[in-house]
């Protein structure tokens, strides 16, 4: 996934969920954040960020820049190096879109593929990212097992020495997807929650059961349940944002 127009910038401030201001060459804008997330590890005075900017293409907008990535300073081996981190919660559907389409994300069970990935499907009370119909091989015959998937999308920011968590906010949204997914696994479906981590350098995933030990449960629950959790890294640069590994999952 590309952005059209990236320009650089100095994290300031950030007045509220939506908006920040930052220091473009020498003048002071108020920019939309694209993460309505607390990203207080992020987003620190100085900071180093990068902006979509639409002054060709403003529309109705209300801001000219959008704050998409940001730098953080990490330390690896005693070694303090620069991480980009995407931060843009909005793009994490279309990544893993793009991922299901050129094979760099593939599903556990859908060992013959997917023929149809449609988006924002309703399922119960919940829409889902993604609903997923595909095939597999039937461990009883030489034919082809039809299977059909929910799958939730979630975007993954926060980082603590190598281990990437989520949420970094209470998130009661979450958990509600989280149960409605094994509902659909009661009803015949396959389901699957997948960690977009937006960012390199980290060795695992675990929830954030400091900050919403009721995520963590859910999470737990619904893979005893037969719900796939699933993470993955993805390669940035200051205009683009790729999916890459998977991650292991601790729970």
């Amino acid at each position: 996934m590309k952005y059209n127009k990236i320009v650089k910038g100095t994290f300031i401030s950030r007045p509220n969920r939506f908006l920040a201001k930052v220091l473009i060459d020498t003048k002071v804008h108020v920019v939309h954040v694209k993460n309505t997330g607390r990203c207080r590890e992020l987003l620190i005075e100085g900071a180093t960020v990068y902006l979509e900017d639409f002054k060709d293409n403003l529309r109705n907008r209300k801001t000219r820049f959008s704050l998409v990535a940001v730098e953080k300073i990490i330390v690896r081996n005693g070694k303090e190096k620069v991480l980009l981190v995407n931060m843009d919660s909005q793009i994490t559907n279309k990544v893993a879109g793009e991922a299901f389409e050129n094979g760099a994300i593939i599903l556990p069970n859908f060992d013959k593929g997917y023929y149809n990935i449609r988006t924002e499907k309703t399922f119960g009370d919940s829409r889902f990212d993604f609903y997923i119909e595909g095939a597999r091989k039937d461990r009883n015959s030489k034919e082809e097992e039809q299977i059909r998937a929910y799958v939730e999308i979630k975007s993954c920011t926060l980082e603590e020495n190598g281990c990437a968590k989520f949420p970094d906010a209470p998130t009661q949204r979450g958990v509600k997807h989280i149960r409605e997914l094994c509902g659909a696994v009661k009803k015949g479906y396959l389901a699957y929650v997948i960690f977009i981590i937006q960012m390199k350098e980290v060795s695992n995933f675990k929830p954030n059961d400091v900050l919403h030990p009721e995520f963590g449960i859910a999470l737990r629950e619904a893979q005893k349940y037969g719900v796939n959790i699933l993470a993955y890294d993805c390669i940035n640069t200051e205009d683009s944002i790729r999916v890459d590994k998977p991650v292991k999952v601790i729970l």
